[in-house]
């Protein structure tokens, strides 16, 4: 467990309101940029372009981002910045295509403006990226010295966004409260950060689980409502604050160790970060014999339909897998081990193959 705390508790400037990207130029205009270099999505930027501010007064460029955020990735962009000279990045997209700007603008001492288009991830709070490789596999976090110098949020943008994107975000924002309180709840001694990261986390929980189908009701009807910004401020602000108040305390721990061993399985690309993290929230639990909160949390499973189990997830592992899988997810630099719990391979392949008893004859 880490003995060191730093914290990074914020971007520079948050902001949340209707039509917050039309306040761009405004905020360019403060910093003093004239050239900036816009990284976007793909079928997001068709979604929201008619969104995005005119910035015909300054200097710009457009670049789709790719895919992933690889090094690769950040190296070809950082070169486009140089030859454009641009003062500033902007990130118009979710979160691969906020880590790849994070990592691109760090490399190059940049400002790095996000502008998010999904409430699915933290990723436009915290000044991190996580890398993968070309296959798709993740190979690290990066945690940069430097926040992010402005965060604009249009709810109205986040309305129009995919739900089930959503639903993911639910998903991995609720391993917030789970990851922490298994590391945290080890401490005989909370420092105030920690406790700052602990009543963000279980806030988290308590919103999520009391709030997301009004919200995710809200998406369907298309009409904002205070259930819909508070998930939003949830999943990006406060899942923010966990991480960045706590530290390695109010990082990652279980969930996020079995997500990222699942990356091994090309199968497991077809599903969403945040589907795989919240069946990793299970597995967790079952790992630390907690199956009355797995039973607890069932239900609002069902209700948003995220993955109870390997064969909600059409995975179907052989025996090869489970290693595979349980090695990559107890290897010894994993966070997996900030568990009280002694973990190896044969304990997660034990979990996970319980779990899939217990949801198979739950839901049958």
């Amino acid at each position: 467990m880490a003995t060191n705390l730093i914290v990074r508790g914020a971007p520079q400037e948050y902001e949340l309101k209707t039509a917050a990207w039309q306040d761009l130029p405004k905020h360019l205009e403060r910093r003093n940029l004239r050239k900036v270099m816009i990284i976007h999505g793909e079928t997001s930027w068709q979604a929201v372009k008619g969104y995005f501010p005119d910035l015909s007064a300054y200097e710009t460029s457009f670049y789709y981002y790719g895919k992933d955020c690889t090094d690769e990735a950040a190296d070809h962009f950082a070169k486009l910045a140089t030859e454009d000279q641009a003062e500033a990045l902007i990130a118009v997209g979710g979160g691969k295509v906020a880590d790849l700007t994070k990592l691109t603008a760090y490399r190059l001492n940049l400002p790095v403006i996000i502008l998010p288009t999904l409430a699915a991830t933290c990723a436009a709070y915290t000044p991190l990226s996580v890398v993968y490789n070309h296959e798709g596999v993740m190979l690290r976090y990066d945690i940069f010295p430097k926040a992010t110098d402005l965060v604009l949020i249009d709810p109205q943008v986040l309305l129009e966004s995919p739900y089930e994107l959503m639903v993911a975000g639910i998903g991995d924002t609720l391993a917030k409260w789970y990851e922490s309180d298994a590391i945290i709840s080890q401490l005989a001694v909370k420092p105030l950060e920690i406790q700052v990261a602990e009543f963000a986390a279980k806030k988290c929980r308590d919103i999520l689980l009391a709030e997301s189908s009004a919200a995710l009701q809200a998406m369907k009807e298309k009409q904002l409502n205070q259930a819909f910004i508070d998930i939003i401020e949830t999943n990006i602000l406060l899942a923010g604050m966990v991480g960045g108040f706590g530290d390695e305390y109010g990082r990652t721990s279980g969930a996020h160790s079995i997500h990222d061993a699942l990356t091994v399985l090309p199968d497991s690309h077809k599903q969403l970060h945040g589907n795989k993290v919240a069946y990793g929230i299970l597995v967790q639990l079952m790992i630390e014999q907690k199956v009355s909160e797995i039973r607890q949390l069932l239900p609002f499973y069902h209700q948003l339909g995220l993955p109870t189990n390997l064969q909600d997830m059409s995975l179907d592992l052989t025996e090869k897998d489970y290693q595979q899988v349980a090695e990559r997810a107890a290897a010894p630099d994993e966070m997996i081990h900030f568990m009280k719990e002694t973990i190896t391979p044969e304990v997660i392949i034990q979990a996970m193959r319980d779990l899939e008893t217990l949801t198979t004859d739950a839901w049958s």
